[in-house]
């Protein structure tokens, strides 16, 4: 078969080579998938570049999330057993973590459901405990994840605020339903907030970028408002000022949706009956902004990684080469 490999940690598009390989043989509780789409999140590029919590061992094929194909013809979604990832024809999964695909959507959209949207879900009602009619602030709103946590909360019945860089992804963030969308390059995020709230700021943050947007949740979070920490895609770890969270009484949260797989696995299958549920009502519905061939994939996931893309980039092994779409 055919499969990205990493034989040395760096940038993506530098790193990743496409081989002919051995198909993967399923070991224990596991099942071999043939993958129809998978999904390219940042911590894809993290691995290449050796920066991520999970560092699989050299050589390896990254690609976290997939819709794959059963022997016996399901159609699944699955966190491939790395080191065989999910940028290949097939790849291995745990046979006790299959999660059914909705029928209502399509292999890239099914692919794209899972690791964003259980994350916005996780951090949004698990750990912020959003309410209808509360705000919610969104960083990086056009991102995969963020698109997610725009979609969720909208659907929880909040008035959401979008913040986006730049003028094509502060589209994408109207087209997704925000109320309030700001261009974080064209004004000042802090006093956008503050007019759109009257003042008083919104009360739930959902973080997934770090650095000067942590600063500016900081200092537009409301009274008793929580700030939920989904990662750090500017490269920076900020370092709270705790004395700050005491003044106003905000809460500062972290989600690692990951541990939830190992720690509470019967929550993950809850969240993924309410994703279906809302994806069956037309509620949520993935972004998906481009899907490539195979042959496509290393240079997909530097793109991903350099912060250019909006909501989903989707590889699809059945395309062609030049067959993007």
């Amino acid at each position: 078969m055919q499969a990205w490999q990493v034989h040395e940690l760096g940038e993506p598009g530098e790193v990743m080579r496409l081989a002919y390989v051995e198909r993967p043989t399923p070991g224990e509780g596991q099942v071999l998938l043939r993958v129809r789409a998978a999904n390219i999140n940042f911590p894809d590029a993290l691995m290449c570049r050796g920066q991520y919590q999970v560092r699989p061992p050299l050589p390896f094929t990254p690609g976290v999330e997939i819709c794959g194909e059963t022997e016996d013809g399901r159609r699944v979604i699955a966190n491939p057993a790395l080191p065989h990832g999910g940028f290949a024809e097939y790849a291995l999964a745990d046979a006790a973590a299959l999660l059914p695909a909705p029928d209502t959507l399509d292999d890239a959209e099914a692919a794209a459901l899972h690791i964003g949207y259980q994350t916005a879900w996780f951090a949004l009602h698990r750990r912020a405990r959003l309410e209808a009619g509360e705000t919610l602030l969104v960083h990086a709103a056009a991102g995969g994840v963020g698109s997610a946590a725009v979609q969720l909360g909208k659907a929880a019945g909040a008035t959401v605020i979008g913040v986006a860089g730049g003028a094509d992804k502060a589209a994408v963030v109207r087209d997704l339903g925000c109320d309030v969308v700001i261009d974080r390059r064209e004004q000042d995020v802090v006093a956008a907030v503050k007019e759109a709230t009257g003042g008083r700021g919104a009360d739930v943050i959902f973080d997934p970028v770090g650095g000067d947007a942590y600063t500016q949740s900081a200092r537009t979070v409301a009274f008793e408002g929580r700030i939920v920490i989904v990662g750090f895609a500017s490269g920076t770890i900020p370092s709270p000022g705790l004395n700050h969270a005491l003044i106003k009484n905000y809460a500062i949260l972290g989600l690692h949706w990951g541990l939830y797989n190992t720690r509470n696995p019967e929550l993950v299958g809850h969240c993924h009956e309410q994703l279906t549920g809302l994806a069956a009502k037309g509620a949520i519905k993935p972004l998906v902004s481009e899907r490539v061939p195979l042959a496509g994939a290393a240079d997909a996931v530097q793109r991903v990684a350099d912060g250019v893309t909006t909501g989903r980039v989707t590889v699809l092994p059945s395309l062609q080469k030049g067959a993007a779409a």
